[in-house]
């Protein structure tokens, strides 16, 4: 069967409740990367753009804009910042279930983006690291099909007992879950040790998970391991269902039950947007998750197809920030 171009009819009756981060993003336009950006000194690029940000509320930013109902669940300061966060979520289609926390600040990351597609975050996150399950509103899954919890890292209440009772709580709901295995900044720099803990600490919510997601860069990483075979079937025997590969300018893939799919990335003429296509394809397969008569392999390329409008600029999906 071959799919129709990206529709948003096809998503009009998904409903997805995301909890997760929301920052202001500040983003570089793309600009060589190398030991110069970190010497005193000036650079001048060809454009600088502020949105929203974190993997959370751009999810479900993306959800709406896409049709579907979104919701969004998560924590932000008491100042001007949160309040234009809301605002741009909310103009976006999202219904949000926020959490002001008096004497934090709203984060800001600042995403440089590099000409070869990579990418460098600097961020300061005090509201999203406040994220705690007693103080979610539990109305945010009432009614949706499908639950992401993103930004998993960044939460110690969450990463340590938090996620598995929110996770409990959507299953006994009835909804399907998604896990957005993304980097942890403690890869970088911290302790084996404690790096160690908290892998296991979001390895053990694995057999409460549809849905895995993340590049083949952190499924090895997260998995201790070189080779994303070995990462992907670490995973499921972990527990996990399925696992979503964002495979870059190679495509997509889905691992399920010891079989790869895959879809080739659709070409495009040009490349307005550098971030937020991983964010996209996950989007999209948790969108369609429901859909059984569609195969894994035409929701990749369904989805590939929405996210090549969206690096072309053909298709609006991140909230701007007014």
């Amino acid at each position: 069967m071959l799919l129709p171009m990206p529709d948003a009819s096809l998503f009009a009756d998904s409903d997805l409740c995301v909890v997760g981060a929301v920052c202001r993003d500040i983003k570089t336009g793309p600009l060589p990367s190398g030991d110069y950006l970190l010497k005193d000194g000036e650079t001048s690029i060809a454009g600088i753009q502020e949105t929203i940000g974190g993997g959370g509320a751009n999810s479900a930013g993306i959800a709406a804009k896409l049709g579907a109902k979104a919701r969004f669940a998560g924590v932000v300061g008491t100042d001007s910042l949160a309040e234009r966060l809301k605002l741009a979520l909310e103009r976006s289609g999202v219904r949000c279930f926020l959490r002001c926390a008096s004497g934090l600040a709203t984060g800001t990351t600042v995403n440089l983006v590099y000409a070869s597609g990579e990418r460098h975050f600097l961020s300061c996150h005090p509201n999203n690291a406040a994220l705690d399950f007693e103080h979610l509103e539990m109305a945010a899954l009432q009614g949706a099909r499908h639950l992401l919890r993103a930004d998993v890292w960044f939460s110690e209440p969450m990463l340590y007992g938090g996620n598995e009772r929110l996770f409990r709580k959507a299953r006994r709901m009835g909804l399907s879950v998604s896990l957005d295995l993304n980097w942890d900044p403690q890869w970088n720099a911290g302790r084996a040790d404690e790096i160690a803990r908290r892998k296991e600490a979001v390895r053990q919510l694995l057999p409460l998970v549809d849905l895995a997601h993340g590049n083949a860069r952190e499924l090895c990483v997260f998995a201790d391991t070189l080779n994303l075979g070995k990462a992907l079937e670490k995973l499921t025997t972990w527990g996990v269902k399925a696992v979503v590969v964002h495979k870059g300018a190679d495509g997509a893939g889905y691992f399920s039950r010891g079989q790869m799919v895959t879809a080739p990335a659709v070409p495009t003429k040009k490349r307005l947007m550098a971030t937020g296509t991983g964010d996209v394809l996950s989007v999209c397969m948790m969108l369609l998750h429901h859909q059984t008569n569609i195969s894994a392999q035409e929701r990749l390329q369904f989805a590939n197809s929405i996210v090549a409008e969206f690096i072309e600029g053909r298709r609006s999906l991140i909230p701007s920030l007014d």
